[in-house]
């Protein structure tokens, strides 16, 4: 059987959120089979649980944000997308603030943390959300145009266009695919941070945004270069990041998907928009487990390797 997977032991994590600024502590724990993960806003007088869902989702804006009620967990899409390269399907996270700490801007430290906490298998089948036919979300026109689309396919497999006419960028591979059965998400995927333009930080931050960010977590262009002294990560490391995202977006379906993902310009209003398409089609998706693993798509019955 294709079991559940979830922590061994909780593992912590203290940092600032990316857009308020604010320190926050995670504390990251297993959880039972079929709980699936679930945030806890414990810093609130009546402790409230999240649980992650495509619904749940309520503000796209710069990040992905959940809420339930007033209560609202925001910045979550890296953890998330560790949380997908790792398999994990039930997890707890104990947050104290509104938003997830940003820490190196990428997923990599998350995956560092799920990982030393160590993954379990569970005793009950693991859920896929599985794709059946073409489900597509279009925005704008001509060079404004944004699409998102997921198709079947026996595994996951994302292929992501950027279009961004900056030097630094254009310099880069500007579209990349990646096939999650690879087992190569730390290695590949994970390392990619968010980046920006020091003009649009200089104008959040008058806004109350990007607060906590700087060179330490972001990658940052001026009009013509990338001001990072250490320079990138991976040559592709814009698309990169945007692949992590997707992950991360997609993931908050609550479910691993079998489905090909493909992308032009999308983000996370785009991404949120697709799954919530997908899903108000009966006939477009359905649930599958796999009671042979060899009747799984490769790679996916193995727990992912050590950092």
């Amino acid at each position: 059987m294709l079991a559940q997977r979830t922590l061994k032991s909780l593992t912590r994590a203290v940092g600032v959120g990316l857009h308020s600024g604010e320190r926050v502590e995670l504390t990251l724990r297993p959880a039972p089979p079929d709980s699936g993960i679930v945030f806890r806003r414990i810093d609130l007088p009546q402790p409230v649980e999240i649980p992650v869902s495509a619904q749940s989702v309520t503000d796209t804006r710069l990040a992905s944000t959940l809420s339930l009620g007033d209560a609202k967990v925001r910045t979550v899409e890296h953890l998330m997308s560790a949380c997908a390269g790792l398999g994990l399907d039930n997890l707890y996270i104990d947050i104290t603030a509104e938003e997830v700490p940003i820490l190196d801007g990428s997923s990599s430290s998350f995956v560092y943390l799920l990982q030393s906490a160590g993954i379990e298998q569970q005793k009950a089948p693991k859920h896929f959300l599985r794709v059946l036919r073409p489900v597509e979300v279009r925005e704008g026109e001509g060079d404004q145009l944004k699409w998102a689309r997921l198709a079947p396919h026996h595994g996951f497999t994302l292929a992501f266009e950027i279009d961004f006419q900056h030097p630094a960028i254009n310099a880069t591979g500007q579209r990349v695919e990646f096939d999650m059965g690879s087992g190569r998400y730390s290695r590949d995927i994970a390392r990619a941070r968010t980046f920006a333009f020091s003009k649009d930080v200089e104008t959040m931050r008058a806004n109350g945004l990007a607060l906590g960010g700087g060179l330490d977590n972001a990658v940052v262009m001026d009009d013509t270069k990338v001001l990072n002294a250490d320079g990138l990560r991976y040559a592709e490391e814009f698309a990169k990041h945007k692949i992590l995202d997707a992950i991360g977006d997609l993931y908050c379906v609550g479910k691993p998907m079998l489905g090909a993902y493909t992308a032009f310009r999308s983000g996370h209003a785009l991404n949120n928009r697709l799954l919530r398409e997908l899903l108000s089609h009966e006939d477009a998706w359905d649930v599958v487990t796999f009671e042979d693993e060899r009747q799984a798509p490769q790679g996916f019955a193995k727990l992912a390797p050590a950092w």
